[in-house]
């Protein structure tokens, strides 16, 4: 990583590092592998995509439903294949990149259907209304853009808490739901922080789009969920003991 930083004489990539070396060392070695699932799991949000913009250039929520539930069930197996290789990453699991994802794809695809289908209807619905925003005559009120995007925020949070457990423990929607709410009590701050990350992330991929779709396949989903991850793996490792688990596993 001496291309992006200093190089430290003292930094041994051979040993676990912690905070910024850490995330340097994480870089380091992951960087290609989370580059070439990123590629897959944009492949995998192609149907979304295209069923959403569909939708809005025909201003038809008939077609929105159904495209954004069905290209969402796509897209759900694609982003836990995505987690997968984070969460893989993070506690240092030296499984190949396609093993790992054929691996996630397999033990997951099923459970990350009703999410995805989830989740895509959320997205297709909340771009709908943001064009329903465009096309007003009178721009909205301060409430109302505050409202969207306290939604927003509330969906991407939990997101970013319910797909881990999704492809690390086999549970019940409910008990995952559940964690996440009492994660979030006893981590407010440190979730609303990373909440607000990748609200301002995204926010910024549409503001200036065209030109930021041309960051898709480099940057795209892999390093914001990366650094989400990054930032609450610690909580999260205290909170569900994911190391011990999978080691004595």
């Amino acid at each position: 990583m001496g291309l992006f930083f200093p190089e430290d004489p003292h930094f041994d990539e051979t040993q676990r590092q912690t905070g910024f070396y850490r995330y340097r060392q994480l870089l380091s070695a992951r960087f290609g592998r989370w580059w070439k699932t990123n590629l897959l799991t944009l492949a995998g949000f192609v149907p979304l995509g295209a069923g959403i913009f569909c939708a809005v250039a025909s201003a038809s929520v008939l077609v929105l439903l159904p495209c954004s539930i069905l290209g969402g069930m796509i897209a759900g197996p694609f982003l836990a294949g995505m987690y997968d290789a984070i969460l893989r990453g993070l506690r240092d699991d030296p499984l190949p990149w396609w093993e790992s994802c054929k691996r996630a794809w397999k033990q997951n695809w099923k459970s990350s259907l009703v999410p995805g289908a989830l989740l895509g209807l959320v997205l297709g619905v909340y771009t709908f209304m943001a064009m329903l925003f465009w096309w007003a005559e009178r721009a909205p009120s301060p409430g109302t853009v505050a409202l969207y995007l306290f939604a927003l925020l509330a969906v991407v949070t939990v997101n970013t808490l319910y797909w881990p457990q999704l492809v690390l423990f086999q549970q019940n929607a409910s008990v995952r739901l559940q964690n996440c709410l009492l994660f979030c009590i006893k981590y407010f701050w440190r979730v609303l922080g990373v909440g607000l990350l990748q609200l301002g992330y995204w926010t910024l991929f549409v503001l200036f789009a065209p030109w930021t779709l041309l960051l898709l396949p480099v940057l795209g989903v892999w390093y914001i969920l990366f650094l989400s991850q990054f930032l609450i793996y610690t909580q999260m490792n205290e909170a569900f003991s994911i190391e011990e688990l999978y080691q004595s596993g």
